[in-house]
């Protein structure tokens, strides 16, 4: 990874260990884990070729939480999995609709490569409440061929589009592509607003807020936690899992034979090991010259569906300029220690009404040439 950190062990003796962000993933991961990327083999059904790309879409902590159900002809209905939440930091899964929306964002733009209409009901039996999902599917989407259909341009960007947590090179963002994200977004539900280098006050305040609630996740344990059980570290637990966060560094992965990292427990506020993520984290912030941010008037489920679709859009844009995002979700989450940074964020943003909803915060930027995040296949997503 980027830099090395002495992690102090065991009270006494200190390893050389190369530790990534636990948002973010290593490099040279198995082949099995990222097959997906190669896109799906040519005859395939439809429906299938639809899901290969919609999988590829971001997910929070790349828990693909996607079930779907084939078996009504043409039609493809889309539900949540209860079992790939994060009640800690997203206990009202908001970020976990959103991500509902950027699978569906790839499924139409791919059904449009195909010359189909993707016809989108979302919730057909009724949104889920604030409380969180339920058994009610997302979205039902019938595939219906249309000659007059014309294929998104963003889809190009599907197989480039990664989530890239490195440090950027600080060049500003051209006037063209801010033009370009603000054009991907148009029609959906959302204000995209964007800090660049000609307002360093309010980029320092970003930074300020971002590194603030960096350092909360880091520090509660119970979120702390949340992460560390999606973590998977060595080639055979990603070719396993094919999920979470990755690390396949291999001292990391010596650590963890030794037993000298425990992921059921969380470590203390003041190792080394927390040091050093806040530093890394604190080196991207000041790397990143610009910031993103999607606001939306209301936060229904629906407009959390489509809030994940403008981003997936804005993402692909920004993959077509060269650029990169990073998205920020800790001080956007609601839970009680997040408190003051979600106040604060809301603030510099100007969501002032309490309706108004910040659904996407992340850092913008050109950043180094990085690898796809590991996806389990769309087979694991089939419901039978």
């Amino acid at each position: 990874m980027q830099r090395r950190h002495m992690l102090r062990i065991l009270g006494g003796g200190a390893i050389a260990a190369a530790l990534p962000p636990l948002s973010g993933c290593s490099s040279d991961l198995p082949e099995d884990a990222i097959a997906a990327w190669r896109g799906p083999a040519a005859g395939v059904d439809l429906r299938r070729w639809v899901l290969a790309h919609a999988i590829l879409a971001p997910h929070s902590h790349n828990l693909q939480s996607w079930l779907v159900d084939l078996r009504e002809p043409d039609v493809i209905t889309l539900r949540i999995d209860r079992t790939r939440l994060l009640p800690e930091t997203d206990p009202y899964s908001r970020q976990m609709t959103m991500s509902q929306g950027t699978f569906l964002e790839l499924l139409d733009q791919a059904a449009r490569q195909r010359g189909h209409r993707a016809v989108l009901e979302p919730f057909p039996q009724g949104e889920w409440g604030p409380a969180g999902p339920d058994d009610r599917p997302s979205a039902r989407v019938q595939l219906v061929a249309d000659a007059s259909v014309q294929p998104d341009p963003l889809f190009a960007q599907v197989f480039r589009r990664h989530t890239n947590r490195a440090s950027y090179d600080g060049r500003p963002i051209d006037p063209a592509a801010v033009q370009a994200l603000r054009d991907s977004v148009a029609g959906y539900p959302v204000q995209l607003g964007i800090t660049g280098a000609s307002d360093t006050a309010a980029l320092q305040a970003h930074r300020d807020i971002a590194l603030r609630a960096w350092r909360i996740e880091l520090t509660t344990p119970r979120t702390l936690l949340e992460s560390y059980r999606v973590l998977r570290v060595g080639p055979r637990e990603i070719a396993s899992h094919r999920d979470g966060l990755s690390i396949n560094a291999p001292i990391v992965r010596a650590m963890v034979a030794l037993g000298l990292f425990d992921r059921s427990q969380p470590s203390a506020p003041d190792s080394a090991a927390i040091r050093s993520q806040i530093d890394t984290f604190h080196e991207s912030l000041q790397s990143t010259p610009a910031f993103f941010w999607l606001t939306s008037a209301d936060n229904s489920r629906r407009t959390q569906l489509a809030a994940g679709r403008a981003y997936v859009r804005a993402q692909l844009a920004a993959t077509a300029q060269g650029l990169s995002m990073h998205p920020l979700q800790q001080a956007l989450q609601e839970y009680p220690e997040q408190a003051v940074p979600y106040a604060e964020i809301r603030s510099l943003l100007g969501a002032s009404q309490p309706a108004q909803t910040v659904q996407m915060w992340a850092r913008l930027g050109r950043g180094p040439a990085i690898g796809p995040a590991p996806r389990r296949g769309v087979q694991a997503h089939v419901v039978v």
